[in-house]
């Protein structure tokens, strides 16, 4: 190699390792190399005949969802659950209930509750007998009214309502998934209220101090989980090291869980000097270049390669069997 194409073949080098302006950086964290969600629990839950045994409750014709999950929530954020839908000639109908309405407050008697997720609904519902009075505070579209429904007797069971999961990969490494109607019910709560644990990192802080596959979530420091969403907010207001009480159902035995939050881990994934040096780490994978690649290397936890002098390779790595023990 003659000097002037030396000195291209740097310059080249040097303007790939440059950038002008912003560099691209990944704005959410990896995946969990290690959370794990055995397949069988990415399954839904086989319990529909017991489901269909369970007491009814009373029929109001009101199909909630959450009121978070709505456009309206985004320009102004408030309590109370959204009115997916009313069924025909139901109670709801004849009360003058509509479809985007917000409930924000039932009154049962001298019993008033306030309503942010779609499960106090359907545990008010379930609760209330055949022929109750109901009273609903509705806001429709800013305004507040007052509107009356007389509950009726519910002839066939609730819609199942499949589970949703959700992922927690920055402070515990877990998977949760909205509890079923029976789950629930047999909990004190209401349908879509819970936490049940199907996936857990092998590094959770949570799997360490006890917690397992299964385990019913339904409260964390003294606070209902009326919603996945309520054990997400409460891990995310910790901080790294704190500690968390939760009180869980296991085959049905309520217990209490002391554990903790961690955060994620941080590690050099990346070093350079242009022309010279430059070393990088990503989930296993290292890679060594030294001097425009007269040297390269390059390993991961079962193979290695290296090359000197652009020409010289040498390479190696774990055989198909386990070493023989000498008698």
């Amino acid at each position: 190699m003659n000097r002037s194409s030396f000195f291209a073949l740097a310059l080249t080098a040097l303007a790939s390792s440059c950038s002008i302006g912003k560099t691209s950086l990944a704005k959410e964290p990896p995946p969990l190399h290690d959370l794990e969600e055995p397949l069988e629990l990415q399954q839904e839950p086989k319990d529909e005949d017991g489901r269909r045994a369970l007491p009814p409750g009373s029929f109001t014709g009101i199909e909630a969802a959450d009121r978070a999950s709505s456009l309206d929530a985004l320009l102004e954020q408030g309590d109370g659950i959204l009115v997916s839908a009313v069924i025909e000639n139901s109670p709801a109908d004849q009360a003058g209930v509509v479809a985007g309405d917000a409930v924000l407050e039932a009154r049962v008697g001298d019993k008033r509750t306030a309503l942010k997720w779609p499960s106090e609904w359907r545990a008010l519902e379930i609760a209330t007998p055949a022929g109750a009075e109901m009273m609903l505070v509705v806001d429709r579209a800013g305004s507040e009214s007052t509107l009356k429904l007389t509950t009726q007797t519910r002839v066939r069971a609730h819609a199942r309502v499949e589970s949703e999961r959700f992922r927690e990969e920055v402070k515990v490494g877990v998977t949760v998934r909205t509890a079923t109607e029976v789950e629930a019910r047999a909990a004190g709560l209401g349908p879509g209220a819970g936490a049940v644990v199907v996936g857990l990192a092998r590094g959770s802080p949570w799997r360490k101090d006890g917690i397992v596959y299964m385990d019913l979530i339904v409260e964390i420091d003294g606070v209902t989980i009326l919603h996945p969403q309520v054990l997400l907010d409460a891990i995310r207001a910790k901080g790294a090291g704190e500690r968390v009480k939760l009180r869980v159902l296991r085959g049905g035995i309520a217990q209490t869980i002391d554990t903790r939050v961690s955060e994620r881990d941080h590690e050099l994934s990346g070093f350079s000097i242009p022309l010279i040096y430059s070393y990088s780490f990503d989930r296993g994978y290292a890679e060594t270049s030294v001097v425009l690649g007269l040297y390269y290397h390059e390993s991961t936890k079962a193979f290695w390669r290296t090359r000197i002098l652009w020409f010289i390779h040498l390479s190696g790595g774990d055989s198909d069997k386990l070493e023989e023990e000498s008698p």
